[in-house]
């Protein structure tokens, strides 16, 4: 029987119940139906409305279905409509007459919100802690990188050298962004809207601030139709976790370039590469691949959510039934990708040779900016030193006046001789000394202060 059967004559038609029924989905929730259940019980019989001997007997049901749901023995009905139904369904088959009491005060519309911000509130938590597990990965292949350099790019074109312990930690600190954002969706979610009814409230004396209390929220609701119409944290964590996997995508996208015998800058270890059904000789960045292909999975779940609640009316809906499995999905491939990820960085190859011989290369002119601040530390503005170096560069490119850029800057009477030494191996690299910089200097202040972040995080999210 459904929760709302009393109503409506006969049974639901066959179709409206495969069309309807979320319980394949909401069955995720269980865990957290049964512990809602257990503060509202304890806040009817604070209110007076169970009897001491009812509140044990309902509290007694609910620690039998809590023990078979973890253990797998909990057998859901063909009748379940969802998650809420089965739970109640089989307190009252163990509780009895006390069974049918447990929905006093209570609608399936703050249930339901209220178990969704509890798992919400605690798996994003858990994604926070894997984030802070590629961080790490990435710090310790920064540290260990010492003073391998490779070329930095924009538009995919060689621009400047870095190192590659800079490189790694600029992922890094956009994964600290997502560890932050992903904090704080779960500070504004951690409202209880338990006791705000189908939407009104009660005229039972119900306690929703203690029993906010008791579920470890932060705070109770403050209007009970925004309360059960409220999910804004659910589109904020679809955010959080899409604009996460943007990230991941990013970095997939690094290592499928790098892996590439065009660049050659990065070794897959076997256990974290993939063949090819047809050709013997490949290995292929799937990790990589996917990581960069299920952000477009992780931007659809939030924009199919987005237009779900664009056009609802206060207050509850059943559109709302859309929300939870854009959810559970991006949760659940999120946090694949990122231990896939941490797994396959941890053990790639750098290799340095190859890396230092692109940065290097005299075609590149990767040192090309520093011809033009020695310009402008000996007073030339940097407009005309700009114009200056880029016709050097020009006449030194393949089809250009002639001579190497070297020889054409020992010729130049405004650079001359002490100036080619800043196109030597390494040099540009090891002048890049501001703060927050791709050279020595700046780059181990930043390890320091990457790890100092790191650990601080997982302090913010162990309280």
């Amino acid at each position: 029987m459904t929760l709302w059967a009393g109503r409506l004559e006969g049974g639901p038609a066959a179709e409206l119940w495969a069309f309807t029924a979320s319980l394949n989905v909401d069955k995720r929730l269980a865990a957290d139906d049964v512990d809602g259940s257990r503060a509202h019980v304890r806040g009817l019989a604070r209110g007076g409305l169970l009897s001491p001997a009812e509140a044990a007997a309902l509290l007694e049901a609910l620690d039998t279905v809590a023990e078979e749901l973890a253990t797998g023995t909990f057998a859901f009905a063909g009748t379940d409509e969802d998650v809420h139904t089965a739970v109640e369904r089989r307190v009252t088959e163990l509780a009895g007459p006390a069974g049918g009491k447990l929905h006093t005060g209570r609608s399936r519309n703050d249930q339901v919100a209220t178990d969704l911000r509890l798992w919400a509130r605690r798996e994003l938590k858990l994604v926070a802690g894997r984030v802070l597990d590629l961080q790490a990965v990435l710090a310790a292949r920064a540290q260990a990188a010492g003073g391998a350099y490779l070329p930095g790019y924009t538009h995919l074109q060689r621009a400047q050298p870095v190192l590659l312990a800079h490189h790694l930690l600029a992922h890094g600190w956009a994964l600290a962004r997502d560890v932050d954002r992903l904090v704080d969706t779960c500070r504004r979610l951690d409202v209880s809207p338990l006791g705000a009814g189908a939407l009104a409230g009660s005229s039972l004396p119900l306690d929703p601030a203690a029993t906010a209390a008791d579920l470890g929220f932060a705070a109770a609701f403050d209007n009970s139709l925004d309360a059960v119409s409220d999910r804004d944290f659910v589109a904020e964590a679809l955010f959080d976790l899409a604009l996460l996997g943007v990230h991941l995508s990013r970095i997939g996208e690094e290592v499928v370039l790098w892996s590439s015998a065009e660049f050659g800058f990065l070794r897959l270890d076997d256990a974290w590469a993939t063949g090819s059904s047809m050709l013997p000789q490949k290995k292929n960045p799937d990790v990589a691949e996917l990581a960069r292909g299920k952000a477009g999975r992780l931007i659809g779940h939030l924009t199919g959510l987005l237009v779900t609640l664009k056009g609802l009316p206060l207050a509850y809906n059943r559109d709302l039934q859309e929300d939870k499995e854009p959810l559970f999905d991006a949760v659940d491939q999120v946090g694949l990708a990122l231990a896939a990820l941490a797994g396959l960085l941890s053990t790639a190859t750098f290799d340095a040779e190859r890396m230092t011989a692109a940065a290097d290369d005299p075609g590149a002119a990767a040192a090309a900016v520093d011809l033009a601040e020695w310009l402008v530390a000996a007073g030339m503005p940097f407009r005309e030193a700009h114009h200056v170096v880029a016709g050097l560069v020009r006449a030194a490119a393949p089809g250009g006046s002639g001579g190497s850029l070297a020889d054409l800057v020992a010729a130049h009477p405004d650079l001359g001789p002490a100036a080619v030494a800043l196109l030597e191996p390494g040099v540009a690299v090891a002048r890049r000394t501001t703060p927050g910089g791709a050279g020595p200097g700046p780059v181990a202040e930043q390890l320091r202060r990457f790890g100092a972040r790191v650990a601080a995080d997982r302090e913010r999210i162990a309280g």
